[in-house]
């Protein structure tokens, strides 16, 4: 079986999304990124991203409701399935292997 890939930024996004749960909408996923990356994001890098990661089965959508405060526009919620918590579990085990081999080999680094 060939394995969905999952760049550096799609995961961020997705962390997000599963973080922010039923409040994961394009703006609040923008906002909970760039406090945590310390950085500003486009709404466009944002948005590319959710719609690729649902086209390969990581994310599931749906509108909100309409409210006034949004000029009666609806929000697009997105959630994660139970695919994309998978491959979530599997980056956080790899990473988490990859850091944690790093003081072994540490000593056999040299610095220039």
């Amino acid at each position: 079986m060939k394995k969905t890939k999952l760049g550096e930024f799609e995961e961020l996004v997705l962390l997000a999304v599963a973080a922010l749960q039923q409040e994961a909408y394009g703006v609040e996923i923008k906002r909970e990124l760039e406090l945590r990356l310390k950085e500003k994001l486009s709404v466009g890098s944002i948005q590319s991203a959710l719609k690729r990661m649902e086209e390969k089965g990581f994310l599931t959508s749906e509108f909100g409701e309409a409210t006034q405060r949004r000029g009666g526009k609806r929000k697009r919620i997105y959630s994660t399935t139970s695919y994309a918590m998978r491959t979530l579990a599997e980056m956080k085990e790899i990473r988490s292997g990859l850091w944690n081999a790093m003081p072994a080999l540490a000593h056999e680094l040299k610095v220039i």
